[in-house]
């Protein structure tokens, strides 16, 4: 026999809450490997001119969520058997490494708001930097290889120029500029826009999977009590 009464109510709504935190796991690995591969962000991130390459702050932080995907996919399997198991060594290893994970989450948010702006920013002085060797005084190939990189950036991001219209007016008639852009559009918003919306959806999740990491904690010690008290153990 196992344990009865309310404590039988905890040990199922635990199984429940594991589940979701173990789907949560497989969307925030699924999600951190499409914003890895996304066409847009990776044909920026991916670009190289005269051995100076895109900032990879962006990068690192997605390499930290699929390893934050795995791990919670692999504790919420741990705590799902746990709680079906009615283990109390085994409830005790989950709500260790739910702790971690907390605080793991809390430090990477603080971090997170802390250098909101910053991928943006790296990424816009990557773009200044070739826009003004376009425009220098260089040799024919260099030019042509300026051009090409920010070439990637006016198709991915369809703007040209940098942020105000008399900048992306400037290189309206160049071949870097898409052919279909219709309004001068600066590039600086657009690539303050683009990172933001990849942050802002990394946000919602970690919000989300924080709360069901807050029940889980509670109702695994609730659990673990509740076997711990038992009479048939």
């Amino acid at each position: 026999m196992g344990v009865e009464g309310c404590t039988k109510c905890i040990k199922y709504l635990l199984f429940f809450f594991n589940f979701i935190f173990w789907l949560a796991g497989c969307v925030i690995l699924g999600v951190s490997l499409w914003l890895r591969h996304d066409n847009k962000t990776s044909s920026l991130l991916e670009l190289k001119y005269e051995g100076e390459e895109a900032p990879i702050t962006f990068y690192i932080s997605v390499y930290i969520l699929i390893a934050v995907g795995a791990l919670m996919m692999f504790v919420g399997f741990l705590g799902c058997y746990g709680a079906i198991q009615e283990s109390q060594c085994l409830l005790g290893t989950f709500f260790a490494c739910l702790v971690f994970l907390f605080a793991c989450e809390v430090a990477a948010g603080i971090w997170g708001f802390m250098n909101k702006d910053k991928i943006s920013e790296e990424m816009i002085n990557f773009y200044d930097s070739v826009h003004a060797q376009s425009g220098s005084f260089i040799n024919n190939e260099q030019k042509q290889a300026a051009l090409t990189v920010l070439k990637v950036f006016h198709e991915t991001l369809h703007c040209c120029g940098k942020g105000s219209i008399s900048s992306a007016a400037d290189m309206w008639f160049t071949d870097s500029c898409p052919k279909d852009l219709t309004i001068p559009q600066g590039c600086h918003s657009k690539i303050r826009e683009l990172f933001s919306e990849k942050l802002y959806l990394i946000g919602i999740a970690a919000l989300v999977v924080a709360v069901i990491m807050i029940f889980e904690m509670i109702f695994s010690m609730v659990l673990c009590c509740g076997i711990r008290n038992s009479p048939v153990y």
